[in-house]
């Protein structure tokens, strides 16, 4: 008997097929009409399963179905619904559809299969299905548990709820799930590190997933942050360390690429309607910031455990130390890589303290990202506010580390000129005084003018004239504040050698931006530090150099005789050679040199200059080829703009006013004339090739051309350069030492005038009793 369908539901079956076809709409249901309110019956059950349609099923079937269909399930004509039972009355059973004998018995043997199994069984047998070769039979799949189970529509809304994490990976959770080795016998080191490979690969897997689908569409998976981020908090004992590490490095590559250039501003959008776009927009912004902030705060987490205060006696272990320099590095690469972006100055105040660290390699790491920083910093904004932490840092600690210092030597102020800026200042009050006492304006030009001052200021942005003048002003604060902080060193007056030898080589450095009102009290500072006994040699040179710095600059007009820096200068200047401790200072001597004689060469005698040359001489024989080539570059240079230094050529010694006393310490009274440049003629057999040309070159009078000229490339260079083109640090020759050509060797045959001598020299050779005479022609 074949079960008749109601008209209403076959109507709505049809409605269905033509609404998933696309031939019709759906009707919207209207909001104005209410639907009555379905009266329900008392005492009954209700079935809450709903058609296509929302209607009720049990509704749609008629009388004679419903029989038969309980009728059915109660004589166990379907063993599938065994476990629902209806009471009803026994009535005739109806005939039922023919079946294929097979396809019934089949059926009958897996659904009894399916109630033998037991309920904990790992795996379940598969229908069997049809195919050209005939049915395929016992196919299995791994039980799934009843709690993994979801219903239909729980599993929609499970599905709307996902986020983009779960797109990409599993969770936090079942990623690192694994991480926790729960064996229940012994279990040896192989196992162990075997299972730790394990949870570290599904880590790297996990975490590689999220990045990457974080990089291809940072807006629509930035919730990938909030995943990584989490995942930086585990702690299993086994595998923290090396997950953090995985994390620290992933997630400071994505923030590199995904960060912009520019520093994003909060504004507030209350009562504006945005459009979809950029509402979408803002709202990455927010979260891209949000997970930033995070970020930086467990990185600063990590590395602030490296910071020992007073009376913290705690040991901190190895992984503590290697993930605490991770997070300095992660932190100083973004200071580094998006200087003009949000928390920069957060993050310069998190790491610069750390330039004053214990660990040499951590100074280095920050000392390094902050001279970076200095050089590609064109805005000097981000500059400013390093600088600013430096002097502050500065106040609270008197004993620091060289770093603290040694950054801002990079630092270019030879665009500014505080005097020049400080005139202008002076000119413009005065005029608009000026101004203000002869023009009268009415409240209308008063308008007009700020007017015009607007529109003008808006062609300076066009021009990029805005941003220079701003890079002007923050030179300016730079300038003051890097004074601010040698000046306060040098008042310390700290027995600290290594830190005032940094202060007073910045000084060397920017002497020309100092005010003229300072000159004379930074000159007498720095005299009664060269009578100090702790200064080094170096110390000493930074101080000569400051003084002679001031003086061939602006501070040619103060009313100053340097006489005893020249005697100073001189009187140490043999204490440095190749073999001692200073050796590294040849640079900083040479400097010095061409402060106090060349660009000084009008203000000092001729005496004094051809004493430091015949000195200068001297010192080249015990320095190395470098040290050498700049002491006969500088020698060069004095005698082609000085000629009456060509009397250090001469060998007649009787011209002059007494013999050469070389242990007077005052060059003026050594009689250095009446001697001569003895010393070319060993240095003219040098074994560097460059430093024999340049002897040779200066015992020939300096030409410019002819014999004993110089090539070009050499000629022009200045004794500062040729100190640092040489340089042997790295390890490299120059100019290179040709290779030696595989050949016969060429053998010189020794021709006898008395053959009977050749024949009593080949009879000693050859017996057995070799004599070997030696000749001393003594």
């Amino acid at each position: 008997m074949k079960a008749k369908l109601a008209k209403s539901k076959r109507n709505n079956q049809k409605k269905n097929k033509l609404i998933k076809q696309g031939v019709i709409k759906k009707a919207k249901p209207r909001k104005d009409v209410k639907a009555a309110p379905v009266p329900q019956k008392p005492n009954l059950p209700v079935v809450e399963d709903e058609s296509d349609e929302g209607e009720d099923l049990l509704d749609m079937v008629d009388d004679d179905d419903m029989d038969f269909l309980k009728t059915a399930i109660t004589n166990r004509s379907y063993n599938i619904y065994n476990k629902v039972k209806f009471n009803v009355s026994e009535e005739p059973k109806l005939k039922r559809r023919k079946k294929s004998q097979d396809d019934e018995t089949l059926e009958n043997d897996f659904e009894q299969q399916l109630e033998e199994q037991e309920s904990d069984t790992e795996l379940k047998e598969l229908l069997p299905f049809k195919t050209k070769t005939g049915l395929v039979r016992n196919r299995v799949l791994k039980k799934i548990q009843a709690e993994e189970i979801e219903e239909p529509d729980q599993a929609e809304e499970s599905k709307n709820q996902e986020t983009a994490e779960n797109e990409d990976g599993d969770n936090i959770e079942n990623g690192l799930e694994t991480s926790e080795l729960n064996f229940t016998g012994p279990v040896s080191v192989v196992q162990l590190m075997a299972k730790r490979d394990e949870v570290i690969n599904k880590v790297k897997l996990h975490v590689g997933t999220l990045s990457a689908g974080l990089l291809e569409s940072p807006e629509e998976k930035i919730i990938n942050l909030r995943t990584l981020i989490a995942m930086m908090d585990e702690e299993t004992a086994h595998t923290y360390v090396t997950v953090r590490k995985i994390l620290i490095v992933s997630i400071l590559e994505v923030f590199k690429d995904i960060l912009p250039s520019y520093e994003i501003k909060n504004v507030s959008t209350d009562g504006v309607r945005l459009k979809k776009d950029t509402l979408k927009l803002k709202k990455y912004e927010e979260s891209l910031l949000l997970y930033y902030k995070k970020f930086l705060q467990k990185l600063e987490k990590c590395a602030f455990v490296l910071f020992k205060k007073k009376g913290d006696t705690r040991r901190r272990s190895e992984e503590e130390i290697t993930i605490g320099t991770l997070a300095i590095q992660a932190l100083c690469d973004l200071l580094v890589t998006h200087p003009y972006f949000n928390f920069s100055q957060n993050i310069a105040q998190a790491v610069v303290p750390f330039m004053n660290n214990r660990s040499k390699d951590i100074r280095e790491i920050v000392k390094n990202a902050v001279k970076t920083i200095f050089k590609e910093d064109k805005k000097e904004e981000i500059t400013l506010k390093i600088l600013r932490v430096i002097n502050h840092y500065s106040k609270n600690h008197s004993n620091m580390h060289t770093e603290m210092l040694e950054v801002l030597l990079v630092l270019n102020l030879n665009e500014v000129n505080l005097e020049k800026d400080k005139e202008q200042n002076i000119k413009e009050k005065k005029l608009k005084a000026h101004k203000a006492r002869i023009l009268q304006l009415s409240k209308k030009e008063k308008k007009r003018k700020k007017k015009l001052k607007e529109v003008e200021k808006e062609l300076l942005e066009t021009k990029a004239e805005e941003s220079q003048q701003v890079r002007q002003k923050n030179l300016l604060e730079v300038t003051k504040l890097i004074f601010n902080i040698y000046f306060r060193i040098l008042k310390t007056n700290t027995s600290n050698s290594k830190i005032l030898g940094v202060c007073l080589e910045g000084l060397a450095k920017f002497a020309h931006c100092i005010n003229i009102e300072f000159y004379m009290d930074i000159v007498n500072v720095l005299n009664k530090l060269l009578n100090e006994d702790w200064l080094g040699y170096r110390e000493q040179l930074f101080c000569i150099h400051t003084v002679f710095s001031i003086l061939s600059g602006q501070g040619e007009a103060i009313n100053l005789d340097p006489i005893r820096f020249y005697n100073n200068l001189y009187k140490d200047l043999l204490t440095l050679n190749a073999a001692s401790k200073n050796s590294k200072d040849t640079p900083v001597l040479i400097n010095t040199l061409c402060e106090a004689l060349i660009k000084r060469r009008k203000k000092i005698t001729n005496k004094r200059t051809i004493g430091f040359l015949k000195r200068l001489a001297q010192l080249s024989m015990q320095l190395t080829h470098e040290g050498s080539l700049g002491c006969l570059g500088l020698i060069k240079h004095v005698m082609q703009l000085n000629r009456s230094a060509d009397v250090l050529l001469d060998l007649d010694s009787s011209t002059g006013e007494g013999k050469y006393q070389a242990e007077i310490e005052d060059p003026e009274y050594c009689n250095a004339a009446s001697s001569a440049l003895y010393e070319l003629i060993h240095l003219a057999r040098h074994y560097h090739p460059i430093v024999s040309k340049f002897a040779r070159h200066i015992a020939s009078g300096v030409p410019s051309s002819g014999d004993g000229s110089l090539p070009g490339e050499y000629g022009k260079s200045s004794p500062e350069e040729l100190c640092v083109e040489f340089d042997m640090s790295e390890m490299a020759f120059n100019p290179p030492v040709p290779l030696v050509k595989n050949g016969p060797k060429k053998t010189s045959k020794l021709a006898f005038a008395d053959s009977s001598f050749e024949t009593e020299c080949r009879q000693v050779l050859r017996s057995k009793k070799r004599k070997f005479f030696w000749i001393d022609d003594a």
